[in-house]
């Protein structure tokens, strides 16, 4: 089982809990972790024989750049359940959403929620 990883995948967007966050936005970081037999894929070098980082990409962005959502939580479960069912040859998933300087009375670099998908 190999590991395909896209890191810090960079977002401005409007989510957040409090009205300000959904109208100023914020600065968002996902990152994607699949499990998968990508040895096929070595082997051809063909795109079709492993993940496409564009169509994950359209998903990803159709989440993070569609409607405001509140919580962290649901931006993750929703990139999450899209990708695990445009992916079936996927193992397992890990997605990371980290909103950059979350809005606290104390200096913070980030939030993060990271989920899991097993199947």
């Amino acid at each position: 089982m190999e590991t395909l990883t896209l890191k810090s995948l960079s977002f401005k967007g409007y989510h957040g809990y409090y009205k300000e966050e959904r109208e100023q936005g914020n600065d968002f970081e996902v990152d994607i972790m699949f499990s998968a037999d990508l040895r096929k894929a070595a082997e051809t070098d063909q795109l079709e024989d492993t993940i496409d980082y564009q169509e994950v990409l359209t998903i990803v962005n159709h989440v993070m750049e569609g409607p405001s959502l509140k919580l962290i939580e649901t931006l993750a479960k929703r990139i999450g359940d899209q990708l695990f069912d445009k992916f079936p040859e996927v193992e397992s998933l890990e997605v990371s959403v980290r909103k950059l300087s979350p809005p606290l009375d104390v200096e913070t670099a980030y939030s993060e929620i990271k989920m899991q998908w097993q199947r």
